[in-house]
């Protein structure tokens, strides 16, 4: 109840009076106060006027079950929520509940996070109050080898859902990295559970700079967050629902022709790789050469020096001009 309240003042541009919200949830005066109370108590500014009814002047930017499912749109992901204040970390919580036989489309979030993960194992800081930190939990039947896939189908939807809140046009560095002005905001971790040719269960992990007022100095000429480019502040809850909102249309995309093709031109627009010279961290060998931009299959297209291009399907792949790469 205390969801769909919330949700019902938040989308409302008037005073809700009480007794309609009594009238629409089955419920008394008393616990419509109580409610309201709880509210308040969570930092959420309320008006309250006789004979007019409950109006919301502000909302706090806080990542409790009650403000993200007032927030989301979606048919499943996000249909059940976990939110802490303070966790390892994400994509372990998430792993723990798959196993235990949680649900498709479970979210489970922190207000912070302390050991958090990207690719290679390297630590993801997420100061509180200010970072969005986040894992959903999937259960495609799809093939083991396809799911490194879903990685590219997350970041087109944060890198879409950043540039829609924000006004300011994100990038994707292939395969996991969404940047703003070319550094940094947002990291993607996808993991799975598998036999050889059954997924049991996929992972994707997002820690997204939203709120930084300040980057760690040995980080700050390659991260930085949304509030320090554009001057605002943003509330994590919008962020976190218009992402999954995204994420759910396309994944029944992806799931069509279990690859990319039918959003690939979409999500090379937003390719920061596309059209510039790459070096490629190959395990065989080193190598570099132009981006083309990616397959079907997600694999990184790449012209080299002999005019061959390579699908680079995995590595660490360097962008000229970002990073230090000069």
């Amino acid at each position: 109840m205390k969801t769909e309240i919330l949700k019902l003042l938040q989308n409302s541009k008037e005073s809700v009076s009480g007794q309609e919200i009594c009238n629409r949830f089955s419920v008394s005066r008393t616990a419509v106060w109580k409610v309201i109370n709880q509210l308040k108590e969570e930092g959420y500014v309320i008006d309250a006027v006789q004979n007019k009814g409950y109006r919301i002047l502000s909302t706090p930017d806080i990542l409790t079950e009650a403000e993200i499912k007032s927030r989301l749109n979606t048919e499943w992901a996000g249909s059940t929520l976990s939110c802490l204040e303070e966790t390892d970390s994400t994509n372990t919580d998430c792993k723990k509940f798959a196993e235990q036989g949680a649900k498709h489309g479970l979210l489970c979030t922190a207000d912070t996070q302390i050991s958090g993960r990207g690719r290679r194992g390297r630590a993801w800081e997420s100061p509180k109050g200010t970072s969005v930190s986040m894992t959903l939990l999937l259960r495609p039947e799809i093939k083991p080898n396809q799911a490194p896939q879903l990685t590219l189908v997350m970041a087109l939807a944060v890198a879409r859902a950043i540039s829609r809140i924000s006004g300011e046009t994100c990038s994707i560095k292939w395969p996991n990295d969404i940047l703003m002005k070319d550094k940094k905001i947002c990291g993607i971790l996808t993991e799975m559970s598998a036999e050889m040719d059954y997924v049991h269960y996929v992972v994707i992990g997002c820690g997204i700079n939203v709120n930084q007022d300040m980057i760690p100095e040995e980080l700050e000429k390659i991260a930085t967050s949304i509030k320090i480019e554009t001057g605002k502040s943003y509330q994590r809850s919008e962020l976190i629902a218009e992402i999954l909102s995204n994420f759910e249309q396309l994944y029944q995309q992806f799931l069509i022709h279990a690859d990319l093709s039918l959003f690939i031109e979409e999500y090379n627009r937003y390719l920061v790789n596309q059209g510039r010279r790459v070096r490629v961290l190959d395990p065989k060998a080193e190598f570099e050469g132009e981006a083309l931009g990616i397959s079907p299959n997600g694999e990184l297209l790449v012209r080299t020096e002999t005019g061959e291009t390579v699908e680079v399907y995995a590595g660490e792949v360097s962008v000229r001009g970002i990073y230090g790469y000069v």
